[in-house]
């Protein structure tokens, strides 16, 4: 009987450590390519590419096989990641050039800044994209959004991924640096994580990729290991070494975590910003081999292979391994998401247009609360407005004048012409049943395109008002 407090003390304490790593604030990471296809990795149907890292994680997790960056092209899909709005409706219509006048604003909130008010160390490490005026004080640069360190580039790694010359480090100029691209942002990313000195507080990391983008360059025995391996097509061989070098810099980052004990309290992400860069499209694309898999289209097109990506989910504490879901959700869902693991809530003074997956990750239903939207004015092809809700989608064009131009021309006409249009010329698919939209059922679905007509309408209205207007 002398033995039944210590007994109760003991039980006790050991619900309360158990509460304790329930509780505790996870370590968030995000790995983001660049123009990775839907199909370019081995565990989503790449017969080629050896991808044995990011593979392993979708062993660990969740492989998602629905999953949407928030635009199809890179700086607007980057704007809507970072913080959980549509990026038209934040005023990030496009890519920014170098020097153009578009930049996501001061006023919206990333999820760095929201972790780091919550008390997160805050990193970005590779392409930031955000502004077109990089490292200068006309506009917000990555430490005005919430990152205590930054090491980026504007746009692309140049002269190409091997030995970059244009890295900025906290606002300071690097210089050239000796190595590939996605292999120095990793070791940028160790070498914060072993120097910041809050080691028992949370960290949230940003890991955006130059690869695969052009200007491609990849190691020489990985390139020769292709060749050999059958890629026969030009360029082919270098943009397959790519995909393969990226993953392996993701493993080298996941293997510190595990061996610094900081990866079973993560919750990472690996997606890309959007679909695969069409061959030869510009000059210096010759290595862009990248695929949709099945889907229609690529980056650039409203259709799935625009902005269906790669998604990746592991929690090794809260989600159980070898997941496989078709549930549709992406990357306007992390913000929330995020907030949602760090027990804080988001601002209360603006709308956001994801939901909190947490539910999802522990076999639950999803609450998504309105259709998922996208409303891209540059589209190739004609729909510049698509809707997914439950396993139909609906595109339509836009009915007026706002035709799509260079950036630098979009006038003060222009984008009033812009708040009056209308829409039209609607297609209907159901991708669950023709994932590769071949079959319109505008016409032998009337009741369900009405239904998404009235929905996507009134997500087009509001989307369409809030959008700023350019001053570019």
């Amino acid at each position: 009987m002398k033995n039944i407090p210590l007994l109760v003390l003991v039980f006790t304490c050991s619900i309360s450590l158990v509460l304790c790593a329930e509780e505790r604030q996870p370590n968030i990471v995000v790995f983001l390519c660049d123009d990775l296809g839907y199909g370019d990795l081995a565990c989503y149907g790449h017969k080629t590419i050896q991808t044995p890292n990011v593979d392993r994680l979708a062993v660990e997790g969740i492989r998602f096989t629905d999953f949407y960056s928030t635009a199809p092209v890179c700086s607007a899909s980057r704007a809507g990641l970072l913080t959980g709005r549509i990026p038209s409706r934040i005023g990030v219509y496009d890519w920014i050039p170098a020097n153009h006048g578009m930049y996501l604003p001061k006023s919206e909130t990333t999820f760095a800044a929201r972790l780091k008010e919550a008390g997160y160390d805050t990193a970005m490490s590779g392409k930031w994209h955000c502004n077109g005026k990089f490292n200068a004080p006309e506009q917000p640069q990555p430490n005005d959004q919430g990152f205590d360190h930054w090491f980026a580039t504007q746009n692309n790694a140049a002269p190409s991924h091997e030995n970059p010359t244009n890295f900025v480090r906290n606002g300071t100029q690097v210089g050239r640096l000796e190595g590939y691209s996605c292999q120095l942002v990793v070791s940028e990313a160790v070498n914060w994580l072993e120097k910041r000195p809050g080691k028992n507080r949370p960290f949230c990391l940003f890991i955006t990729f130059h690869e695969p983008h052009e200007p491609i360059a990849s190691p020489p025995e990985l390139v020769e290991k292709y060749r050999a391996a059958g890629a026969v097509k030009p360029g082919e061989a270098e943009y397959y070494a790519n995909v393969e070098n990226m993953d392996a810099a993701v493993g080298r980052l996941v293997e510190y975590l595990k061996q610094r004990e900081y990866w079973n309290n993560t919750l990472a992400l690996f997606s890309s910003d959007n679909g695969p860069e069409t061959l030869n499209r510009y000059r210096g694309a010759e290595r862009s081999h990248g695929s949709p898999g099945d889907l229609r289209a690529m980056k650039l097109w409203m259709y799935e292979g625009g902005y269906r990506v790669a998604g990746i989910v592991t929690w090794p504490e809260k989600i159980k391994p070898g997941q496989v879901s078709n549930v549709p959700v992406g990357a306007i869902d992390c913000f929330q998401t995020f907030c949602a693991a760090a027990q804080i809530d988001p601002p209360t003074d603006r709308v956001y247009d994801g939901a909190n997956l947490l539910p999802l990750f522990q076999g639950e239903a999803l609450d998504r609360t309105k259709p998922m939207f996208w409303y891209y004015l540059n589209a190739l092809g004609e729909p510049r407005v698509a809707m997914r809700d439950g396993d139909w989608k609906l595109l339509a064009t836009l009915e007026g004048n706002p035709l799509p131009g260079a950036l630098g021309r979009h006038s003060a006409e222009w984008f009033a012409e812009l708040k009056t249009a209308n829409l039209g010329r609607f297609e209907l698919y159901n991708l669950v049943t023709d994932l590769s939209e071949k079959q319109n059922h505008g016409s032998t679905e009337p009741e369900k395109l009405a239904e998404m007509k009235r929905k996507m309408e009134t997500l087009f209205r509001e989307v369409q008002q809030d959008a700023p207007l350019g001053t570019w």
